[in-house]
């Protein structure tokens, strides 16, 4: 009896911390193949930043999950908010007006998609397509499938905001600030998603719906609230990239960057069925994602098939998920 319980809390220990544990071997794998040259300051600062735009709409996206819903709409959104922001910019001369407006249109596309959901009841697969395509088609047309450069002239202070580094000097490269954003919004949404009345009501809601609603949990606006705050995360992911850039474009800014957001939560843990998941999950999937991108890279792996791979890992992480599950209930 007592071998039996230690069986199942190493099981539950390496249940909760799964994606942690991966992304250690993982990282050790990596040194073993590639040594110094994958320890390299300079190409572990590019794993962070190269994933840092995706790792933010993925906390987001962990909420809206944990909560029972999806969205399929963020690449999209994330290039439309962009050119709104860039657009303002050039017409006000205000990096600050920008940025506001663009968040108020985040926060709005959040709500509107949060409103389908949680009141006209359709399921978050469909609302989240239609919004993409709704987010993307409109984007393209204002400005004609093509892009938007920010004017230096007026906005160029702007481009400071991704393409800054801190603790620069004395031989150390400095650390991108697209990675510090990261880092404290992973910090911030964590302490939401577990130290708040809201956070708790989203694992409710996801958990047990009826439950949720029997116990006095406003589950709609739980529901909203979520996309709501998913869409102010994009923005700032949006704002990250514009400023990075330079540029957003109507066509191929955000592509792909859905998958991308919801592979790295699956990785790290997060029930594609609700009411389980963790945002420092989700950093280490991110993570996970971007040290076997690089490694590919690095050993000249077909860039094409890199997707082929991560797909592959998207449906060991399922498959790992319902085995932990399946054995959690014999106990």
């Amino acid at each position: 009896m007592k071998d039996k319980f230690k069986d199942k809390n190493f099981k539950q220990i390496f249940a909760d911390n799964s994606a942690l544990f991966a992304l250690l071997l993982l990282f050790v794998l990596a040194i073993l193949l590639q040594g110094t040259t994958f320890l390299n300051v300079q190409n572990i600062m590019n794993i962070l930043l190269n994933n840092s735009i995706v790792g933010i709409i993925a906390l987001g996206m962990t909420l809206i999950i944990i909560s029972g819903g999806i969205d399929l709409a963020v690449g999209a959104q994330l290039a439309a908010t962009g050119l709104i922001a860039i657009q303002v910019m050039n017409n006000t001369g205000s990096v600050f007006v920008g940025v506001l407006v663009a968040l108020l249109a985040g926060v709005l596309m959040g709500l509107v998609t949060g409103v389908f959901v949680a009141k006209f009841k359709i399921p978050p697969f469909i609302t989240s397509l239609g919004m993409m395509q709704i987010f993307r088609s409109v984007a393209q047309h204002f400005f004609n499938g093509g892009g938007i450069l920010v004017d230096r002239t007026y906005a160029g202070g702007f481009l400071n905001f991704s393409n800054t580094r801190l603790f620069q000097g004395g031989g150390f490269i400095g650390i991108p600030l697209p990675i510090i954003y990261w880092l404290v919004l992973a910090v911030i949404v964590h302490v939401v998603a577990t130290r708040t009345a809201f956070g708790r009501h989203i694992y409710a809601v996801g958990s047990n719906e009826r439950a949720a609603r029997l116990s006095g949990i406003n589950v709609d606006w739980v529901k909203i609230g979520v996309y709501m705050l998913s869409g102010a995360l994009v923005v700032f992911a949006s704002l990250v990239e514009a400023s990075r850039l330079g540029s957003m474009n109507s066509s191929a800014s955000g592509g792909m960057y859905e998958l991308q957001a919801i592979a790295a939560v699956v990785i790290g843990g997060t029930a594609m069925s609700g009411g389980k998941g963790k945002v420092f999950g989700t950093l280490f999937g991110m993570l996970t994602l971007g040290i076997i991108n690089n490694m590919m890279n690095l050993m000249g792996f077909p860039s094409f098939l890199v997707a082929a791979i991560q797909g592959g890992i998207i449906l060991a992480a399922v498959l790992l998920q319902r085995s932990v599950v399946a054995k959690e209930k014999q106990y």
